[in-house]
């Protein structure tokens, strides 16, 4: 029984390192994200067995994401990159979202049968 419990122990302390490199890593793009747009907020979303989302919002309006295997990981990553964070994507924070020609042209080729991109 102790050769099992020391077995689990270790599985448990490398998927641990590995957790904390992933988030370090992510931590890192939000730090190289906030940089590029003068600073920045997010909000992170359950995304099912695939993780969870940050949605990553800069000062200057431009906007990107990052996947996380889990919400633990995006948050452990969200609170190293030191941004502020957000319940919900709505109000003033989606607002201060800016789109450009490519996403009107997309959406509208989406939604309405306008033009398509490529």
């Amino acid at each position: 029984m102790a050769d099992t419990k020391q077995v689990d122990e270790t599985t448990d302390a490398k998927k641990a390192a590995r957790a904390e490199r992933r988030a370090a890593r992510l931590a890192k793009q939000i730090g190289a994200f906030a940089k590029e747009h003068g600073g920045a907020e997010g909000q992170i979303a359950y995304i099912g067995e695939r993780g969870a989302r940050i949605v990553l919002v800069g000062e200057d309006g431009g906007w990107g994401d990052l996947v996380a295997p889990s919400v633990a990981i995006a948050e452990n990553a969200v609170a190293k990159a030191g941004i502020t964070l957000h319940e919900t994507f709505d109000g003033e924070f989606a607002a201060k979202v800016t789109t450009g020609q490519y996403e009107w042209t997309r959406m509208a080729g989406i939604q309405v049968g306008g033009p398509k991109n490529g």
